[in-house]
Parts: C-alpha cells; sequence; structure tokens
C-alpha cells in the first residue's frame, strides 16, 4: 500500500504536444498584431520598424538605401562667379560714365586701329583715319587711351592724338617735274612718279635720298622723304598709304615701324632699333614701290 502512495502520475501531468505548440503560435500572433497596430498609428514606430528590418540585410543592400552623398563643388565656385560679374558690372558702369563725361577733343595724326578695351586680348573693330576729329575720355591703360566713336567706347594706341589738325596733302599725284630733277637719277619710273607726287603735294620738303649702294635703294625703287617733324612726316606717310595702290608701294618706314599694304589691316608695326636716328627713320620718311 505504501508503494502505490508514492507512485508519480506522469501521464496525468504531462501537456499535451497541440497545446505546447499552439502556445508559441499565439504569442506570434499577439505580437504580430500589435506590430501592425503600431505600424497603422506611429510613423516613427514605422521608421523603426522598418530600420529594424533592413538591419539583417548585407552592406551592400543597406548601402543602397541611403541617399546619394551630394557635391558642394557646385556652391564653392559661386561666389566667385559672383565677384566676376559684380567686377564686370563695375566696369561697365565706368565705361559708361567715361563716355557720357567726355568732352575733350582730338584730332588724329594717322590711321589707328580702334580697339574693344585695353586689354592685350583686345579684338579690333575697325580703323579711324588721320585728320579725325574725336572725343576722348581721359582714361589710359598700357599704351592705350579711350576715345569715343560712334558713341561708344574705343581705346587707340596713344601718341596719335593731337589738340592741332593735322596737315594734309595740298594736291593729289602728279608726273609734273619738280624742281630738283637730280633726284630722279637711278630712279625706277615707278619710285620717280613717287617723288613728284610728293614734291608737289608738300613742297616744304626740300630734301630727299635717292638711288645708293645700300638696302632698297640700291634697287633704285626706294626714296626717302627728309624731315624730323612728326607732324609733317605723318602726313607724307598718310598721303602714301592712300595712294598706296596708285604708287604701287612695297613698304613705308617712319620712327620705327613699318607699314606694307599686304598687312594694311593691322596697322603700324613696330621695329627693333637699329640704333640711330637715322637707321630708325626718325628723321626722314622712307618708302619703297614693287617696281
Amino acid at each position: 500500500m505504501a508503494e502505490h502512495r508514492h507512485k508519480r502520475e506522469t501521464t496525468a501531468r504531462r501537456m499535451p504536444r497541440a497545446a505546447a505548440v499552439a502556445g508559441p503560435l499565439a504569442l506570434l500572433a499577439t505580437a504580430s498584431a500589435v506590430t501592425l497596430g503600431v505600424l497603422a498609428s506611429s510613423p516613427e514606430a514605422r521608421n523603426l520598424v522598418a530600420q529594424e528590418s533592413t538591419a539583417g540585410l548585407g552592406a551592400e543592400a543597406a548601402a543602397a538605401d541611403r541617399p546619394p552623398i551630394l557635391s558642394r563643388a557646385g556652391s564653392r565656385t559661386e561666389p566667385v562667379e559672383l565677384r566676376k560679374s559684380v567686377v564686370a558690372a563695375r566696369e561697365r558702369a565706368a565705361t559708361q560714365r567715361a563716355v557720357a563725361r567726355a568732352d575733350t577733343r582730338l584730332w588724329t595724326t594717322t590711321t589707328l586701329n580702334l580697339w574693344s578695351d585695353s586689354g592685350a586680348d583686345a579684338t579690333q573693330v575697325g580703323e579711324v583715319e588721320a585728320g579725325k576729329r574725336v572725343l576722348v575720355t581721359g582714361r589710359k591703360a598700357g599704351d592705350r587711351v579711350e576715345i569715343v566713336w560712334q558713341g561708344k567706347s574705343r581705346w587707340v594706341t596713344a601718341g596719335y592724338l593731337s589738340e592741332d589738325k593735322p596737315l594734309t596733302a595740298a594736291a593729289g599725284l602728279s608726273m609734273a617735274p619738280c624742281p630738283d630733277p637730280g633726284v630722279e637719277s637711278g630712279l625706277t619710273s615707278d619710285a620717280v612718279y613717287v617723288y613728284r607726287s610728293v614734291c608737289h603735294a608738300f613742297p616744304q620738303i626740300t630734301s630727299y635720298g635717292g638711288w645708293d649702294g645700300h638696302g632698297e635703294h640700291s634697287s633704285g625703287r626706294a626714296l626717302d622723304i627728309m624731315t624730323s617733324d612728326v607732324a609733317l612726316g605723318d602726313a607724307i606717310a598718310e598721303f602714301l598709304q592712300e595712294h598706296a595702290a596708285e604708287l604701287n608701294l612695297y613698304d613705308i618706314l617712319w620712327r620705327q615701324r613699318i607699314w606694307t599694304p599686304v598687312r594694311a589691316s593691322e596697322g603700324w608695326r613696330s621695329l627693333p632699333s637699329r640704333g640711330s636716328a637715322t637707321a630708325d627713320h626718325y628723321d626722314h620718311v622712307h618708302v619703297a614701290t614693287n617696281g
């Protein structure tokens, strides 16, 4: 009888297998329902759940969900562009004021190239002939000065504007004999035409250099028109330029510069110094013909 009282009744206390499985399933269903309810009611909770759901993804998948990193390189250039825009606006305003206030008129003493501005990269936008009266603003930059031409700001090479009206030729081309026929000795017919035309247009010139044994003079195609007067020399050079085609000119040298018909659009071009006023053509205008 004693043994019967202490026997374990294992069958009566053991939980059924179906109940053991149903319990966790019920708990999972309850948790899912709670999660859905939270998601429906709270945006913050939705974000938290979304973050937790991606935590198990690989690094590559997580990186794909992150927004792209924006570059700030563009914003860094904005202040530079803004400063450039401000400087350009100020320059335009200064130019407009200079043009509006210009009240001084000077004469051009030779044909001058017109430049869009004073910089080395300026664009040539035309020419102004010698003997033209132009407004001057008074502004200078490097070797150029600002003038007003056709209502616009233009820049020309300094040193070729004068308060006095330049001399002009008194006559056109001529083949009439000149007072000193000896100058024509050894000259070609084209060079003689130049000599006679200059001698009649500028009777104030009394000295010429014709044929000799050096340079272009040895061919008889060159003539030296002797003068140290800048205004008079400019007027002679301008006269020769205007009639370059009729006189069949090859080149003109004056005050350490050269002008040629084939490069007329470039205007006067500088020459290296040869060491003296005569060699650099400061005391005479040198002109040569093609024949």
